[in-house]
């Protein structure tokens, strides 16, 4: 049988890509031209989730994490700069590949076995929309083991498992989601405070270029400006609010009125708040009921201008600040301290990629009623539907 290759993905620039490599000789394609993580021998049996590197010759085209779905059947997930994915194309082709679009490999793959979990079909299809290579790798675990695991063993057990037992896991599940969601699909992450904190700058900082102005002018921003960023564990949109100022806004001045307001929505829907605050001057009011609205976010404080002589009161810091960093926005100083701070209050930096998760809003759904179900023939029910669907796709 041949080997084949297509790109699953759609076209243009994302943030991964996802090929499909399918034949009898696929396995000795990647033995070739895939090189594992650490080094060592390539280990390609169904069910194995591999990190490592694309290769041509001693040049090395880009890191990949390989999903090994079946004999002869992987999924390689790659950044999505379309000249990546061409060149891996391309190194595929050196090697006997046929390159065909994505219909013609279904037709390929309709005699293979089919996934064997509703799970299984929802991981192929959320594939298109992984943000980073962890997810990725989160997302082809929950096939074999994961979630569906989990659902396996569940149903294995029947009776005998607790139905306490069964709703803690369910609702570990639902937690360790929520941290996997952010890996899968990013993050959005907002920068709040007073005008004039160098929080433009900040988002310059962040996204490599020159995204928005950047002057002296007290509230200079008056709408929200974003950036795409690209951490370590997670792919980010960072978004530069205006300055949340009560000394700023008068009742005639609509536009700075809705300029906040518009900051305040940005807030609420944020993943993780940047707090950012002038290390140089004493710290100035937040607002009335900021408080209230951080209290349950994920922030970190900012403290920007380390570059100017220091007039920041550690004592004002308030409660709900969460953990603070140092940083020059304009001398890009201290920012990998910043994304290291940014990762560790979403919960990836040690994030275990083999875990069950929810990652589509059936299974979360399910679970959540899982979490609080009353009778062993219900919680039966829901495991079954769990595994077997019916599908919203």
């Amino acid at each position: 049988m041949a080997v084949y290759a297509a790109v699953m993905t759609g076209p243009g620039a994302g943030a991964i890509a996802t090929i499909e490599l399918f034949g009898d000789s696929a396995q000795a394609v990647l033995e070739t031209i895939f090189q594992p993580s650490g080094g060592g021998a390539v280990s390609l049996d169904a069910g194995r989730i591999l990190i490592g590197y694309m290769v041509d010759g001693a040049e090395t085209i880009d890191q990949v994490a390989i999903g090994c779905e079946a004999p002869g059947r992987f999924t390689l997930h790659c950044h999505g700069n379309p000249l990546i994915v061409e060149r891996l194309m391309k190194r595929l082709q050196d090697c006997g590949v046929d390159l065909v679009k994505a219909e013609r490999l279904r037709v390929e793959t309709l005699g293979a076995d089919e996934p064997t979990s509703a799970i299984a079909i929802e991981g192929r299809l959320a594939m298109t929309d992984v943000k980073t290579l962890e997810g990725a790798r989160i997302i082809a675990s929950q096939t074999e083991g994961g979630l569906s695991a989990q659902a396996r063993l569940w149903q294995q057990q029947g009776a005998s498992v607790s139905l306490d037992d069964v709703r803690g896991q369910a609702g570990r599940i639902l937690h360790d989601s929520d941290t996997a969601r952010l890996i899968i699909s990013g993050c959005t992450i907002a920068l709040i405070g007073p005008p004039n904190t160098g929080k433009s700058t900040l988002l310059n900082a962040l996204a490599g270029r020159e995204k928005a102005v950047v002057t002296d002018v007290k509230g200079t921003t008056r709408d929200w400006i974003s950036a795409a960023i690209h951490l370590p564990l997670l792919a980010a949109t960072v978004i530069d609010t205006a300055g949340l100022d009560a000394d700023l806004v008068s009742p005639d001045e609509a536009v700075d009125q809705a300029a906040q307001a518009k900051s305040v929505e940005v807030l609420l829907r944020a993943d993780v708040v940047l707090l950012v605050l002038d290390r140089s001057r004493s710290m100035a009011p937040l607002g009335n009921g900021l408080s209230d609205v951080l209290v349950d976010k994920r922030v970190l404080m900012v403290l920007n201008k380390t570059d100017l002589p220091a007039r920041f009161d550690p004592g004002d810091v308030p409660d709900w600040s969460g953990p603070v960093v140092s940083i020059s926005a304009r001398q890009d100083a201290g920012l990998d301290k910043l994304i290291d701070g940014i990762q560790h209050v979403c919960g990836v930096m040690a994030f275990d990629t083999t875990l069950p998760i929810a990652f589509t809003s059936r299974q979360r759904r399910l679970l959540e009623r899982l979490a609080t179900v009353s009778s062993c023939p219900e919680a039966t029910a829901i495991i079954r539907e769990l595994l077997e669907g019916p599908l919203s796709v």
